[in-house]
């Protein structure tokens, strides 16, 4: 099937393609996703061979613009695509609260089409998922519900990424719990409402040229103080961990980058420079665990929530441990699983632990 890929805002190493999801569930219109690709270049010699993929998904308040990290992953023999979700950078339109979602199962819908399309460019080549900090969460609940319900669909994906995923709501035991159920009555009957609490603004003013940052994007779709948070959209996420706990099996190897400490919340100072200021780092080393299959921890000195928006040097080594990590798992990355279909009448797949 043919598709009607258009050039991307990132210029002309970059095409983007409209992915229709039709009405959306939660009410507002119709919604769309926009699947990014980075374009080989023309004087590559097995410009005609295929090649394994990459699906990238972003965080909250973030969408793809991160131009170095498809050059990488090309660089390491990967096609890279990138998947801006429904209501979010390319895909939010008029009328859309950001990023908001009342499931993050809604997301299936364009992960499965951006797989689809993946596998049309290429057939029979295995795809690694790649995500950021919410996406971390997405994806990963993602291939655990697609392991048991569409184990075809996830024979095509042989591993996946996480950059500093968000695997737990920060703050005291008992504030979380107490304010999770809190967070749960207000979505009843208030989905859309806005949090009291803004995200900091520090982390944003770390990144951007306009403040202290390095990184251009555009501040219309990642705002430097972020998004505001709905009830809604917390309480989907919140049952996005409580799922994550309890254990999921993603069925592929993983690969967890994330920062070796946290400074959280508040203005920008130079110590934001080098550490993660959105999540607690000790949480996703905790959770990491929970993924199940082969999971490889990796904590990089100096690194920001994305690692791979750090100043240089641990930028350079998120960057070595990553290519480390696709060369140390070439045989299995690079090779489409063979997957038996699950018995007549069974919904679920049996889970390997081991």
């Amino acid at each position: 099937m043919a598709h009607d890929w258009e050039p991307d805002v990132l210029g002309p190493d970059f095409a983007a393609l409209t992915i229709d999801l039709g009405p959306d569930p939660d009410g507002e219109g119709t919604v769309t996703a926009t699947l990014v690709r980075h374009l080989r270049s023309e004087s590559d010699a097995d410009v005609a061979a295929p090649r394994p993929s990459v699906l990238y998904v972003h965080g909250f308040t973030d969408y793809f613009f991160q131009a170095p990290l498809a050059t990488a992953f090309a660089d390491a023999g990967y096609d890279f695509y990138a998947l801006d979700l429904r209501k979010c950078g390319r895909s939010r339109k008029p009328g859309h609260t950001p990023h908001f979602i009342s499931d993050l199962s809604l997301y299936d819908a364009e992960l499965g089409a951006a797989l689809d399309v993946i596998d049309a460019a290429a057939p029979g080549t295995p795809v690694v998922v790649a995500a950021h900090s919410t996406g971390g969460l997405i994806t990963a609940l993602w291939l655990d519900r697609l392991r048991a319900t569409d184990p075809g669909r996830h024979g095509r994906v042989t591993g996946q990424v996480l950059n500093s995923p968000w695997f737990d709501l920060q703050g005291a035991p008992a504030l979380r719990s107490w304010g999770t159920v809190l967070v749960r009555t207000i979505a009843r009957v208030a989905p859309y409402r806005v949090l009291p609490n803004r995200l900091p603004g520090g982390y944003g003013e770390s990144l951007h040229v306009s403040a202290h940052g390095e990184w251009e994007y555009d501040l219309d779709l990642k705002p430097l103080g972020g998004f505001p948070v709905t009830f809604g959209f917390l309480a989907a996420v919140r049952r996005g961990h409580a799922a994550l706990h309890r254990g999921i099996d993603t069925g592929v190897p993983s690969l967890v980058l994330r920062s070796a400490r946290s400074v959280l919340g508040g203005p920008y100072r130079p110590e934001i420079d080098t550490a993660d200021t959105v999540l607690d780092t000790e949480q996703i080393a905790r959770w990491s665990g929970c993924l199940g299959n082969r999971v490889t921890a990796v904590p990089i000195d100096g690194a920001r929530h994305d690692v791979f928006l750090s100043r240089e040097e641990p930028r350079a080594v998120a960057y070595a441990e990553l290519s480390r990590w696709l060369t140390e798992n070439t045989a299995t990355l690079s090779i489409r699983r063979s997957v038996e279909p699950p018995p007549t009448g069974s919904s679920r797949v049996t889970r390997d632990v081991s």
